[in-house]
């Protein structure tokens, strides 16, 4: 029997997903629960895979990792998993066949990055945004890795109004190191008008002299993978737990953004 669990973080509060000797990592929080509850014995004796590697300081509310559990097969459930995870959620489980891969069974990856609005023009935000959907090179907009395609296909990119910033979702098959946040900073100097399309068309084209830098990485949030025929099952209190921790973070956040906007209104 394989196991897939369906996992969201808070990716501040950790130095990136894959585990690292010395620091925190969100697979190794999930590796120390799964070994303290005898669940597995170690990541390569249960065949511990996870489906995206986020970066540090990104944050996921649909990841995926799979393991075969040796032991007690039975407390893998969110209620006793979030009970002893910190900073991270199980929101889901299900059994999943043998030959599960996390990464290579999804179908789609989305991401949503919140960027404050600065004034942008949206009508060129929109135009640049709709360069990007397609095939294209994304070497201008990556992190690039030796033996790494650049070529990449978006297959959306929609930009969402909100209350004083904009929702930029990106959906494709798999993505570059930093290749999201590049395309919001580019979105953004387009909308600033410090980026003509004509230049964006260019770089997707595979000629550049300059790179666009990424954008900052507390912003951007794994949204949601698809898995055909995947069906996570989750329980109320680990739900519970999940919403109550996430609260409390949110109404953080809110009351102090409220009051460095009230100190903006006085100056």
């Amino acid at each position: 029997m394989k196991l897939a669990l369906r996992i969201a973080y808070d990716g501040t509060a950790f130095y990136g997903f894959q585990r690292q000797p010395d620091v925190r990592t969100v697979e190794g929080e999930l590796i120390r629960v799964l070994k303290k509850l005898k669940i597995v014995e170690s990541p390569e004796e249960n065949d511990f895979k996870g489906a995206s590697r986020t970066d540090r300081g990104v944050s996921a509310f649909f990841n995926v990792v799979s393991f075969i559990p040796s032991e007690r097969a039975d407390l893998a459930r969110p209620e006793v998993l979030n009970h002893h995870l910190r900073d991270v959620w199980v929101l889901g489980v299900s059994e999943v066949p043998e030959e599960f891969h996390p990464r290579f069974w999804a179908r789609s990856k989305t991401y949503r990055y919140y960027l404050v609005n600065e004034g942008f023009d949206l009508e060129r935000v929109l135009e640049c945004a709709r360069l990007f959907e397609g095939t294209h090179d994304f070497s201008a907009f990556a992190r690039l890795e030796p033996g790494r395609d650049p070529i990449r296909e978006v297959s959306s990119l929609r930009v969402l109004p909100r209350n004083g910033y904009y929702v930029i979702e990106v959906t494709g098959k798999s993505f570059l190191w930093e290749m999201v946040r590049r395309i919001v900073n580019a979105l953004r100097f387009c909308g600033l008008g410090l980026l003509e399309p004509e230049e964006i068309r260019e770089m997707l084209s595979g000629k550049y002299r300059k790179k666009v830098s990424p954008a900052p990485p507390e912003n951007l949030v794994l949204w949601h993978i698809e898995y055909p025929g995947i069906k996570f099952k989750t329980d109320d209190r680990g739900l519970a737990k999940a919403k109550r921790d996430l609260f409390e973070r949110y109404s953080r956040a809110l009351t102090r953004a409220a009051l460095f906007g009230d100190c903006l209104v006085e100056l």
